[in-house]
């Protein structure tokens, strides 16, 4: 760098007498030159480029606070930074807005926003949600490791009734963590299935046996294995509440929610089978727990715990509300016009199946689903065509959303296993920074970094050099860092 006094440079006050409207500075960034001027940049003052016209006065000091290097004879600003993000960040001299292109990392496009000190409420919008996208997959990444880092730390101040309980927490919550955790995920796993199947083959006739008062029953050796299910469905309840760090986030959960309501059926029945005769009509007992027997049934849902596929499916559906909607929209004023047209039109035959608008709507419904039962149907020309009509607009109706919600389907799956992935990343770097015994240091970095994506700046900087920059010192001595421009690119 060229300093203050040195005789080979030209005073950089002679600059300074010029009007800054006028006055002409080139920019080099990352080898592409731009040539702006005063009246340009000083539309936003604050900005690091308006900042530029005015520093020539301040010395060689003031220069170089502002660029990583400066050449007096030509004018020129050096700047090791990202060419193509600078390219749409200067946008905002000319158009007042900024937007991102295509293939421009967000974090790092961010980073150099706040670099030539671009307030972020210049970017369009759908790149802030691009953006925000991002910040969220770094804040689920800081989550995942830290999760590991915690299943992984032992804290010698804790209890024993501490250490115990999260190692209860572990092995039913995180099969991956240990063998016999893998081995008791599927032990749960098979324990749903058999009680499924006991539940299906209980309702065969010629499986049930007839009690004292003529009525058919379950066989006992099916209700032995339900009452056998229904036991370690209990256990495995409540060892997980009892082990859990955060009982009510626990208790409110839709899943423990779905468990509690697989479990509670037969406890009730139970009581209402020998206490509940005292109190009321025997029919009205065998009616109530008939009804909650069928309850029985929301434990197929215990199988989303230990499936992502039906995670994925779960979350798909969730975030499809709006094309699961407009299909309904769809089909709801398909039903509504075909069915009145039917009934119109059927009215003139007089074996008519057709007596109202309202019998009508199951015809439309079978029919623009493409189930077509034939109890309803109908004889006259005019309504068959409409029956052909109200067919093929049910199936575009239907297609129409469908591929929307396979796209939200494929993109939250495909977003996981990338997820899955860094943060196993995440973890390999963190151990080759810990090979100089520097274990427990890396850690309170990861619970800096998780505390701050959620008090601190928009995103924290270490994690953006935990993902492109500390390996490359461990790779070669020579050169410790990525610059910023390496990094982007």
């Amino acid at each position: 760098y060229k300093m203050a006094g040195d005789s080979r440079f030209p005073d950089v006050d002679i600059y300074g007498s010029e009007k800054s409207e006028e006055m002409e500075i080139v920019v080099n960034v990352g080898g592409v030159r731009q040539v702006f001027y005063g009246d340009n940049l000083n539309q936003y003052p604050e900005t690091r480029l308006a900042e530029l016209v005015n520093c020539l006065s301040g010395g060689y000091d003031s220069i170089f606070s502002l660029c990583d290097d400066y050449d007096p004879g030509k004018r020129e600003f050096y700047f090791d930074r990202d060419p193509d993000a600078f390219k749409c960040i200067i946008d905002v001299y000319y158009f007042g807005e900024i937007h991102m292109k295509k293939g421009i990392c967000p974090i790092c496009f961010k980073n150099e926003m706040e670099f030539w000190k671009v307030d972020l409420q210049f970017l369009d919008d759908c790149c802030k949600a691009h953006l925000s996208e991002k910040k969220e997959e770094l804040e689920e990444i800081a989550r995942r490791v830290q999760l590991i880092l915690d299943d992984l730390g032992v804290d010698a101040s804790e209890s024993r009734w501490k250490k115990c309980q999260k190692c209860i927490w572990k092995f039913l919550e995180k099969p991956e963590s240990s063998y016999p955790a893998r081995v008791i995920a599927v032990l749960s796993f098979l324990f749903i299935l058999i009680s499924s199947v006991v539940m299906c083959v209980g309702t065969i006739p010629d499986l049930q046996v007839v009690d004292a008062e003529g009525n058919r029953m379950e066989h006992p050796t099916l209700d032995s294995i339900e009452t056998a299910c229904i036991g370690w469905f209990t256990m495995e309840y409540v060892l997980r509440l009892i082990s859990s760090p955060n009982k009510l986030h626990f208790a409110l959960s839709f899943m423990n929610i779905v468990d509690v309501l697989a479990i509670l059926p037969f406890y009730v029945s139970l009581t209402l089978t020998h206490l509940g005769a005292k109190l009321m009509e025997l029919s009205n007992v065998q009616q109530a727990v008939q009804a909650l027997r069928i309850m029985r049934i929301a434990r197929i849902f215990k199988l989303a715990r230990h499936s992502s596929g039906l995670q994925t499916l779960t979350y798909a559906l969730k975030r499809s509300f709006k094309e699961l909607g407009l299909l309904l929209m769809y089909l709801a004023v398909g039903i509504f016009v075909f069915s009145a047209l039917g009934y119109t039109m059927e009215q003139s035959h007089p074996e008519t199946l057709f007596k109202s608008i309202p019998q009508s709507f199951w015809w439309a419904i079978i029919t623009m689903t493409t189930v077509g039962y034939g109890d309803i149907y109908p004889k006259t020309t005019l309504g068959k065509l409409n029956a052909a009509i109200s067919f093929l607009c049910g199936v575009i109706a239907i297609a129409l959303p469908i591929h929307p919600i396979i796209n939200n389907f494929v993109r939250y799956y495909n977003k996981q296993r990338v997820l899955e992935t860094a943060a196993k990343h995440e973890l390999e770097l963190m151990e080759l920074n810990s090979a100089e015994g520097k274990a427990a240091g890396s850690r309170s970095e990861l619970e800096d970094l998780s505390r701050e994506s959620k008090e601190g700046p928009f995103y924290s900087s270490r994690i953006k050099v935990s993902h492109s920059d500390t390996f490359i010192h461990l790779l070669s001595e020579e050169k410790h860092h990525r610059t910023r421009l390496q990094s982007c690119k």
